[in-house]
């Protein structure tokens, strides 16, 4: 029973497709905030949702597909105005992890990865600018990437934090995920290079507990034995002092985004999404100029690490889904665990792709491997192709 999942906010919703081509028969659910003629995207908030008008046209990502040849099944829940990463909603309830019931999905776009997860649609079309497709992925057990910041459009999705949002995909199986891939940025990247070098982020394996790390080494370990490999530290100030650099960037651009919506309609806000947009308010133009030269800093030394050649290696999550309804301290200290790996791409504008992997217990995990940038094309080819980690998805998916 579809329904059953929780991932639909309008599961009646379809569009066929405007053309054939790579996609031709599968289908796609939408996160509520890409716009879709003559649907009102919610934003996972009803304030929202009773405050703005339907679209008159498509959003430029939502085209593409269509143009391919995929189908529109269904516009999914999100997290309210994108600003979570759990996936739970308490307008719009919390989409069911097929993989690990009683766990969160993972968010903001969990409607997107549920369906896909369950067979509801082929791939999941999400949003990505904390790690909104990443997160989701590597919790229900799916495939998933954050292009290369600004490779693909955005127009006709509703923002969170400019210099960061992403649009991003979700799919069981990595083939479909580059095909995806391949009609959403068709030849604005021309990249026929290989990958060689692996770099293994010792700052970043540390945030995960023991039982993901566990679950993360066989296929990095043949990985190692393939390829130049080496052990790197990605920043001497610690990936907290990153995540707090994210943070503080983002949290500036999200009021600048929706701030003035906020304080003149006074929404309904779960707890946790009322007080991370009241701390949103209270930066000030300084704190944002003091972090960009940090996020600078940042980008230049990845790029400088990765070059043309070199591949990123972190774990996705610190550990498999947390179970849902979880005291409010505890599930912070997860969030704060999550960003200090999700910021790294974020903080350079940089592809990254999750897999999933059978973590503890029987739930999933997921890892990532982050390429330089405008690579998207060659680490969707790169993961497809390395038999080394599809034998490990597979189990995953399976």
């Amino acid at each position: 029973m579809p329904s059953g999942w929780n991932a639909y906010i309008k599961e009646a919703l379809t569009v066929e497709p405007t053309g054939a081509g790579l996609l031709d028969k599968l289908t796609f659910a939408v996160k509520d905030v890409f716009e879709i003629a003559g649907h009102a995207s919610s934003a996972g908030n009803p304030d929202w949702l009773d405050s703005h008008e339907p679209a008159r046209k498509h959003a430029a990502a939502v085209e593409r597909l269509l143009r391919h040849g995929a189908r529109v099944k269904g516009a999914a829940v999100t997290d309210e105005l994108m600003f979570s990463l759990n996936g739970e909603n308490r307008h719009y309830g919390t989409p069911i992890n097929p993989r690990a019931p009683g766990c969160i999905p993972g968010g903001s776009s969990s409607g997107s990865a549920v369906a896909a997860a369950a067979g509801l649609a082929d791939f999941g079309l999400g949003t990505d600018t904390g790690g909104s497709v990443r997160v989701p992925s590597a919790y229900c057990g799916l495939y998933g990437i954050r292009p290369t910041h600004g490779l693909v459009p955005v127009d006709g999705v509703i923002p969170l934090a400019s210099s960061f949002d992403t649009v991003g995909w979700m799919a069981r199986d990595a083939r479909t995920l580059r095909l995806v891939g391949e009609a959403l940025i068709g030849d604005f990247v021309k990249d026929g290079g290989e990958f060689r070098r692996l770099l293994v982020a010792d700052d970043a394996w540390g945030i995960a507990d023991d039982g993901c790390r566990q679950a993360l080494r066989t296929p990095l370990d043949a990985l190692m034995r393939k390829m130049e490999a080496k052990t790197v530290s990605l920043t001497p100030t610690g990936l907290a002092d990153w995540a707090a650099t994210f943070r503080t960037l983002q949290g500036f651009e999200i009021w600048a985004a929706h701030g003035e919506w906020i304080e003149r309609r006074k929404p309904r806000f779960g707890r946790d999404i009322a007080d991370r947009f009241a701390w949103a308010s209270k930066l000030r133009q300084e704190d944002y100029d003091a972090a960009l030269p940090k996020r600078q800093w940042a980008r230049e030394r990845l790029v400088s690490l990765l070059g043309d050649d070199g591949l990123l290696v972190v774990p996705t999550v610190p550990g498999a889904a947390p179970r849902i309804g979880l005291p409010d301290e505890e599930v912070e200290r997860t969030r704060t665990k999550v960003m200090q790996l999700s910021c790294i791409a974020g903080l350079g504008g940089l592809p990254q792709v999750t897999i999933p992997l059978d973590g503890p217990g029987g739930l999933c995990v997921g890892l990532s491997f982050i390429a330089g940038p405008q690579r998207d094309r060659r680490l969707l080819r790169w993961v497809s192709e390395e038999s080394a980690l599809s034998v490990q998805g597979r189990a995953a998916t399976g």
